[in-house]
């Protein structure tokens, strides 16, 4: 027999209060009964019966008779609930046509933005450290990162995540203004995150090319997307174009800010017009070296008063950078090679700013130029004492 308790718990599930279903299981069970029998095997106090009862005629559940004393009996089951039942049924159905609905319209708008995010959501400036070491932690591949100067700030802030995630060998790829290289944030980002140096105006951290944290350098604010749609589609695109063309910045690792913004600052102006100044000059002037030497102190960067070696140094930085390649001076036969990974003239720029330098501290140069299709280039710079 089904337990009269499992019975009255379920009705409550279908609306009825407490004692409308002990009293509708009670009728069920006994069959048509007094008020008073049905407060007794019911166990409902003698003055809620009557008021219980009136429920449960207004639902329709039961009949109760004109006659003294006044009985009571149960509408069948069948006959009581198949309208709550439809009605459920009605409800039920009503719900999955909204959702269905609902989710057309979603889809729909999805596409007319051009984007499917799949979660998006602020984060408060003074949530956002604690957010950025959240998801550097919790990346499994990779990150890429675009920052100026307020987001370049708070990834310094996350050295520990960043060494963690490198111990799990992840690619570490940082875009930022070069004049960030050579600060206090610069030097604070671990060995190991390859940082290069552009011209960068948003805050935009990419991990594992799915998840995006947006950052307002003007609030602090920020905003982070799921997705692996348009969004992060556009941003690694955007990530890589910039990253191909961007200056190198390995070799300014050791260096003061100073010096590492002088180079920078050399480096932008020579590819700007190095190499056509020094086309340009050679067919009007007996010393086109002497020419570009004189360029960069018309813009403000003066070597006179380098030594040599610092001279070298920075040249050699340069090289680095540019062109993956090296200056060496050797002592012994008094004279410096300059090799360029790049061929077709890359390192000509800079042999010419080497070859003024040496010029002015009175230095005779002979220069020997030789390009290898496959290996790059190699300049000799033979020097002697006037």
């Amino acid at each position: 027999m089904v337990n009269e308790k499992v019975l009255t718990v379920s009705l409550e599930e279908f609306g009825l209060s407490k004692y409308e279903a002990q009293a509708y299981v009670t009728l069920i069970s006994k069959g048509s009964v007094s008020a008073g029998e049905l407060a007794y095997h019911s166990e409902i106090p003698r003055t809620k019966v009557y008021p219980t009862l009136l429920k449960l005629e207004s639902k329709k559940l039961v009949i109760i008779s004109k006659s003294k004393p006044i009985m009571c009996t149960a509408i069948a089951p069948e006959d009581a609930f198949d309208e709550i039942i439809h009605e459920q049924i009605n409800k039920v159905n009503a719900m999955n046509t909204l959702i269905s609905n609902l989710k057309k319209t979603s889809e729909e708008s999805r596409k007319s933005r051009g984007s499917e995010e799949r979660r998006y959501f602020h984060m408060s400036a003074n949530k956002i450290v604690a957010q950025l070491q959240t998801m550097i932690e919790g990346s499994k591949s990779s990150i890429k990162i675009m920052t100026d100067q307020w987001g370049f700030g708070l990834l310094a802030e996350c050295k520990e995540q960043l060494l963690a995630v490198l111990r799990r060998n992840l690619d570490i790829k940082v875009l930022v203004t070069s004049a960030q290289i050579g600060s206090d944030a610069f030097r604070a980002i671990p060995d190991g995150v390859e940082i290069r140096a552009s011209e960068i105006s948003q805050n935009c951290f990419i991990f594992d090319e799915t998840e995006l944290l947006m950052i307002n350098s003007d609030n602090g604010k920020g905003a982070i997307f799921s997705s692996t749609e348009i969004l992060g589609i556009n941003q690694e695109r955007m990530f890589s174009n910039i990253w191909k063309n961007a200056m190198k910045t390995k070799a300014l690792a050791d260096m003061s800010k100073t010096e590492a913004q002088e180079i920078c600052k050399i480096i932008k102006m020579v590819n700007e017009s190095g190499l056509s100044h020094i086309l340009s000059v050679s067919m009007i002037s007996k010393k086109p070296e002497l020419e570009i030497f004189k360029m960069l102190e018309k813009n403000g960067i003066s070597l006179r008063a380098r030594s040599l070696e610092g001279i070298i140094e920075i040249i050699d930085a340069v090289m680095q950078i540019t062109c993956s390649g090296h200056v060496n001076f050797e002592a012994n036969t008094k004279s410096i090679t300059v090799e360029s990974k790049l061929n077709s003239g890359h390192s000509l720029p800079w042999v010419s700013i080497l070859d003024g330098c040496l010029q002015n501290q009175g230095y005779k140069t002979r220069t020997i130029y030789q390009n290898n299709s496959s290996k790059g280039e190699k300049v000799h710079i033979k020097i002697s004492k006037n």
